[in-house]
């Protein structure tokens, strides 16, 4: 469950950091309550899936000892280098600010991606391909008008879309540890 804890931790962080102006203040506050209060919901699941026991046998999304090995280290730093290296050259270049999110967002959906191949999860492909396409939708945006809402596509529609992703995993493994 720490790849979930993971991503709906930093799906609770792109909705708190990203969830202002242009955005009605009021909205904002909601937006991030909302967030906050879905990840203690998402935890407070997942510590009673681990009270009721583990999951079936069978279950394709069985937890894996060694996923945070091998390629898993190679997907992590080259995130991290193109992360750095990509915002770096965004200012570098002048771009506005609000590209850095919509960087982000784009880094870790393809991240997402090759996860997928790496744990042959299919499961991930799903806020793989969403964060990928909000991140690509942002740097658009970004050399447009609408560059004030670049960290709402990109930062708190990443930020629901890595919640939803991670409430889906831990429903699917709550439900796996319903006694017969």
């Amino acid at each position: 469950m720490s790849g979930v804890f993971i991503g709906a931790f930093f799906g609770t962080v792109f909705v708190v950091a990203n969830a202002h102006d242009p955005l009605n203040p009021a909205i904002g506050i909601a937006l991030r309550v909302l967030a906050v209060l879905t990840f203690a919901g998402l935890l407070t699941l997942a510590l009673l899936a681990g009270r009721r026991g583990r999951p079936a046998p069978d279950d394709a999304e069985a937890p894996q000892a060694d996923w945070f090995r091998g390629k898993f280290a190679f997907v992590v730093g080259a995130e991290a280098v193109l992360l750095i290296g990509g915002n770096l050259a965004l200012r570098a270049a002048g771009a506005p600010e609000q590209t850095a999110v919509a960087w982000i967002a784009l880094i870790v959906g393809l991240h997402f991606v090759a996860l997928m191949a790496v744990w042959k999860r299919r499961s991930i492909a799903v806020p793989g391909a969403t964060l990928t396409a909000l991140g690509a939708t942002g740097l658009g945006m970004a050399a447009t008008s609408a560059v004030a809402w670049v960290p709402f596509v990109s930062g708190v529609l990443s930020g629901v879309a890595l919640l939803g992703g991670c409430a889906y995993a831990i429903t699917h493994t709550y439900r796996s540890t319903a006694r017969p």
